[in-house]
């Protein structure tokens, strides 16, 4: 069957399928004809499993050790169990924290940062897990840079796109406005790769000193 029919039958995107196909949990045999994918019960099947699995939060790399058999379904709920038990916990200390920086500030008792920071800084040790602002700042520092660039690429092909399709375009201008833009879109790329390894690299924790 065709990835439509798929789609609709297991209810997931397209992209989605594609993404778990490139994860290797699903092999489609290929049309030699058309190159196009088959697809059969077997894995409208295996989709099912992966939409329920990811529902209930399990890591796509444990999903493949299920596919792989590395692994019995029985022992992977079991330790997905104890693992939502434990952020269950931590998510009751921080509604806890909460209840408590609720009770304790008022207009005229304004709240002691350092008290609570330094009350979390014990709970971590003693293995609770709080939000990691760190990761999220990093998150949404790569985002701009690869969104600005997306754009810049994307304008440049659009800008040689009209230019090919121009009736009557000199050859030389032509090859010149592919040089061009090919050593311009090599460019941001380029740049790109710099400003995501200079944010991965703690330009954040640097930022934070001053």
């Amino acid at each position: 069957m065709k990835i439509n029919q798929v789609e609709e039958l297991v209810g997931i995107t397209k992209k989605n399928i594609r993404f778990y196909e490139d994860k290797g949990l699903i092999h489609p045999e290929r049309n030699l004809e058309n190159g196009y994918r088959n697809y059969t019960l077997e894995d409208v099947e295996i989709l099912n499993k992966i939409k329920l699995l990811r529902k209930l939060d399990i890591p796509i790399e444990t999903i493949r050790q299920l596919e792989e058999k590395h692994v019995s379904m029985e022992d992977c709920m079991t330790e997905h169990i104890k693992k939502l038990s434990k952020r269950q916990q931590e998510l009751d200390t921080i509604k806890e924290m909460c209840q408590i920086i609720a009770k304790d500030t008022s207009h005229t008792n304004p709240l002691d940062a350092g008290k609570y920071l330094e009350d979390m800084r014990h709970l971590e040790e003693g293995g609770t897990m709080f939000m990691d602002v760190k990761k999220q700042d990093v998150k949404r520092s790569k985002l701009s840079p690869i969104l600005a660039a997306l754009c810049c690429i994307t304008l440049f092909i659009t800008i040689l796109a009209l230019i090919i399709t121009e009736k009557d375009v000199p050859i030389f201008v032509l090859v010149f406005f592919i040089v061009l833009f090919g050593a311009m879109s090599a460019g941001v790329i380029i740049a790109l790769k710099q400003r995501l390894h200079e944010i991965e690299g703690g330009e954040i924790d640097e930022a934070r000193k001053y």
